[in-house]
């Protein structure tokens, strides 16, 4: 697919699709909570179809129609098992929640997955399940899909998690579900808080404190009404692009600002960016905003480290075209879960920026970029990764001759209209 420098600004408004990491819990929870949960703003991507797919095969009716979806849930107990192996597809939020569900369930059952899939690691979510006293195992016995998990009894533990992983900690809270007492998941850096936050919001006796969650078992779910803010990952491509593209204004309408979550809009203002939050507000526990977005000439390089990493961790491809164009040095540190994405992003965006003659070096946990500088287009392969092929999307906007994308279509996974909204702002 071929992409030019842009030619005018971007201008005009767009409502970027459901969070993702929400669209996926929406269902999870509606499934094993008694009642009818209504969802709009579902995000339609492929990721979150394996997730219905998948409940779909475990006895939850699931009506998905364009405007709503509707899971008639059967309570904590209501799953029935699957008649096949449940096919997870390109996602591992799938893979690793449900297998916190599947642990506490009164019968057996196996995950798979895409390719992709059955690379990344599940060994951080076997051991701590496995500490409960789940029966789940690496059928290939590389830490990896497919996974056999078996019924066996929960016991409640208090884990200290070795990374800051939202799937992890889900996975734990939500084996916790079906344990004998309270389970509690500590961190160390804050990872997303959708989980707790979704849980609390269907009935579950949910804490946090600090750096540690925990959840009480055996609680009373019921179905809710969710309305899905905009995914701020999928939001960040077009926030980049107003930002590059000379004389650019973009609104981006509700879109979720969670502060675990939002690295991404701390990391523009630390670089200089025009961003304005307005029309701000709560969606069913979830902070909201419309983003308006203007060209800002004179960005700057800055350091992403720590405690921020876990608040963008998607985002590190976007963040890195953007310190491209800025001036002077930017340093990303402490980012090596990059490596065990859908692909190995760190090294990826440090082989095809540098294709692209941007003048960068890769580290072991992150990259080091000199800005400020012309690029041209190249051939960049996707790799099949959806954050790679918007990235590089956007990255074409300031190259100074065309680039190619193959195997663009990817982006289905998390953004199915990304081409065409990337489109109408250059219309």
């Amino acid at each position: 697919m071929q992409f030019q420098k842009a030619v005018r600004p971007l201008r005009g408004e767009i409502s970027v699709p459901g969070d993702k990491s929400i669209s996926h819990r929406a269902v999870m929870f509606g499934a094993i909570s008694e009642g009818t949960t209504e969802v709009t703003n579902f995000l339609q991507g492929a990721d979150c179809l394996s997730t219905i797919s998948c409940f779909r095969s475990m006895g939850i009716e699931i009506k998905n129609t364009p405007e709503r979806i509707l899971v008639h849930g059967k309570g904590l107990h209501g799953l029935s098992a699957p008649s096949a192996v449940l096919d997870c597809g390109n996602s591992g939020t799938t893979t690793r929640l449900i297998s916190g569900i599947l642990a506490g369930q009164n019968f057996s059952s196996t995950l798979t997955g895409d390719a992709s899939i059955q690379k990344r690691p599940m060994g951080r979510i076997i051991n701590p399940l496995t500490q409960m006293g789940a029966s789940i195992r690496s059928i290939p016995e590389n830490g990896c899909a497919p996974l056999a998990i078996n019924s066996h009894p929960l016991h409640a533990i208090s884990y200290l998690s070795p990374v800051a992983s939202a799937q992890v900690k889900s996975c734990v809270l939500l084996a916790g579900l079906y344990a004998d007492g309270k389970t509690s998941v500590t961190e160390p850096a804050l990872s997303r808080n959708h989980t707790e936050l979704m849980l609390k919001f269907f009935g579950a006796d949910v804490a946090s404190e600090g750096l540690t969650a925990s959840v009480l078992p055996d609680p009373d779910l019921h179905g809710n009404l969710v309305r899905v803010p905009g995914d701020i990952s999928s939001a960040a491509y077009f926030i980049a692009a107003a930002l590059i593209v000379p004389g650019s204004e973009v609104l981006l309408k509700n879109v979720g600002i969670n502060p675990t979550r939002d690295g991404m809009l701390r990391v523009c203002r630390a670089m200089g960016a025009d961003i304005t939050l307005l029309n701000e507000q709560n969606s069913g526990g979830e902070p909201v905003a419309d983003l308006l977005v203007r060209y800002t000439p004179s960005l700057s390089g800055t350091v992403i480290e720590g405690e921020l990493i876990p608040t963008l961790i998607d985002e590190i491809p976007i963040i890195a075209v953007l310190a491209a164009t800025a001036n002077g040095t930017t340093v990303i540190r402490n980012a090596e879960e990059l490596k065990v994405k859908e692909s190995n992003r760190l090294d990826i965006m440090v082989n095809e920026l540098t294709a692209m003659g941007v003048s960068l070096e890769g580290t072991d946990d992150g990259m080091i970029i000199e800005g400020g500088k012309p690029f041209h287009g190249a051939q960049i392969d996707s790799r099949l990764d959806h954050r790679i092929a918007m990235s590089f999307a956007i990255a074409s906007l300031a190259a100074e001759t065309p680039t190619e994308i193959l195997r663009a279509g990817c982006v289905d996974i998390s953004y199915p209209t990304f081409y065409q909204d990337l489109a109408r702002l250059q219309a």
